[in-house]
Formats: C-alpha cells, sequence, structure tokens
C-alpha cells in the first residue's frame, strides 16, 4: 500500500505528535504549531488524508493511518491532536492504535450527533443534515465546493465564515488568516471532493457507542462562542471518555481562534510528558 502524503512541522527529530486536520482542512493548519514544535522539540506530522485512496472507508480507513503512524514513529511515544471533525478521525484511529497513544488533545472536537440535540446550534447544521440523509446531494454539494475552491476561493472562505462568531470574527478578515485559509482550502479540493466527503459522511453517522473503548489520556479544548462545534459537545466529549483528565473552556473564542490561543499551551503540555 502506498504511503500517504504528509506535512512536517516543528522540530526535525524530537518527540512525534500526530495533528489531524479538520474537514474541511488540509495540513497546511498545522503551520501554526512550527514555532512552537521547534521551541519544545516536537516533531508535529499531518498527514493529508485526501491522498488515501476513496475505497479505503471505515475500520480499514482508520487501521491505514494507524499502520502508517506506526511505521513513522516506530516505538517513540506519539501523542495526538485532532481539530473541529479531526477530531472524530483522530478518536477513531486511537481504537485503532490499540494503547499505543500516549495523550489527546481534541480541539474544537465535534461530538457525534447521535450524543445529542448538538446539530440544532451548529452552523453547518444544513451540511450536516444533507450528508446523514441526502448522501447523493451531498457528494454533488461538495464537488461545487471543490469547483469554488479553485476558481473562487475567496467566495468559499467568505460563506463558510458568514456566521463567524467570537474571536472568529477578528480571524475572518485579518488577512494573513485569510491567505493560510485560501491555501488550505485550496489543497483540500486539489484532487477531489472524495476525501472531504468521505470524513463528512462518517462522521454523520452514528459512532457515539465507540467512545467507551478510549482511555487514553484525553485533554478538551474548546471556545465558549463556538457555533460550528457548540460547547455542549465538549461537555459532552469530557462525560464520555473515560480517559478525560481535562476540559479547558476559553471565553470570548470560537472554532479557528481557539485552535490559534492554544496550539501554545498543548505544546508546552505534551512536552511536560517527557
Amino acid at each position: 500500500m502506498p504511503s500517504i502524503e504528509f506535512s512536517q512541522f516543528g522540530a526535525g527529530d524530537g518527540q512525534p505528535v500526530i495533528y489531524f486536520h479538520g474537514t474541511p482542512g488540509s495540513p497546511d493548519e498545522c503551520e501554526i504549531f512550527d514555532v512552537y514544535g521547534k521551541q519544545h522539540q516536537l516533531t508535529i506530522i499531518c498527514y493529508d488524508r485526501s491522498t488515501i485512496a476513496p475505497r479505503l472507508q471505515g475500520a480499514a480507513y482508520y487501521q491505514c493511518i494507524a499502520e502508517e503512524i506506526a511505521k513513522k514513529v516506530g516505538d517513540k511515544p506519539v501523542d495526538f491532536i485532532g481539530f473541529s471533525i479531526g477530531a472524530f478521525v483522530a478518536l477513531q484511529v486511537c481504537r485503532a492504535m490499540n494503547g499505543k497513544v500516549r495523550s489527546l488533545h481534541l480541539v474544537s472536537a465535534a461530538a457525534p450527533l447521535d450524543a445529542g440535540n448538538f446539530i440544532d446550534a451548529a452552523a453547518g447544521k444544513a451540511v450536516f443534515r444533507l450528508a446523514q440523509n441526502h448522501p447523493s446531494a451531498f457528494l454533488r454539494l461538495a464537488r461545487v465546493q471543490g469547483w469554488l475552491a479553485s476558481i473562487f476561493p475567496g467566495l468559499l472562505l467568505r460563506m463558510l465564515f458568514s456566521s463567524a462568531a467570537g474571536e472568529d470574527k477578528a480571524l475572518a478578515v485579518d488577512k494573513t488568516f485569510r491567505i493560510a485559509m485560501t491555501r488550505t482550502l485550496k489543497t483540500c479540493f486539489k484532487r477531489d471532493s472524495l476525501g472531504y466527503t468521505r470524513d463528512v459522511i462518517a462522521y454523520v453517522q452514528p459512532w457515539k457507542a465507540t467512545l467507551a473503548d478510549i482511555s487514553v489520556d484525553t485533554h478538551i479544548w474548546h471556545g465558549a462562542e463556538d457555533n460550528w462545534s457548540p460547547v455542549a459537545m465538549a461537555d459532552y466529549l469530557a462525560s464520555a471518555l473515560p480517559g478525560c483528565s481535562n476540559i479547558t473552556v476559553l471565553d470570548g473564542l470560537s472554532h479557528y481562534s481557539c485552535l490559534y490561543r492554544t496550539a501554545p499551551m498543548i505544546c508546552i503540555s505534551i512536552k511536560t510528558l517527557g
């Protein structure tokens, strides 16, 4: 099986950390960890999940990622960071890693929709409902989003951030952030929309029953104003994950602003594990 493409940030030969990007998202997201990874001797690796064959679904998909990580890190302890829907993928890969993950950091994490009435409070509820009830129509929407990302990425960015809340409003008009997010969207859809749709369609299916199997030491980081992953999702994950040791809810922050604010804190937390 061919290797999954990845990007690497931080120290050249430090403690390995695997970052799971959001959906839509790409390894470009992980760039914000680069300076902190260098400071704390962390090598932060982000796999481009869109390069995994679309035929790999469900358990085979998560097992493929787990095997790639095991080949990369060898016998070293490994830590995970999962952002947004990437947190869902990180949790499932944790199950496939059979206890080999030392710590897990969930940032702006999306909780299972079958665990509560979260969907009505989520900015992406229309997309999630479409993926749940009409997956073929969702696939068509994703192709349109992919076309926009390649031709009019600024328009797609404005559409995604039209409902920005909290500190995400300031990020949405920040030139540096807009350039970074435009690149992320282009990378997400550079081949096709199948990697994006695989993650979303898997996410909207019932999966709360899988959480009881995940005992890894888990830290949850969430913005109090998050309207993409409502804060009730963080509370649920904290109660449902047997290994959750810490939940940090930050006032005024939303989805991406939480990721940007907590990146240095997460790196310090991982470094303290030795």
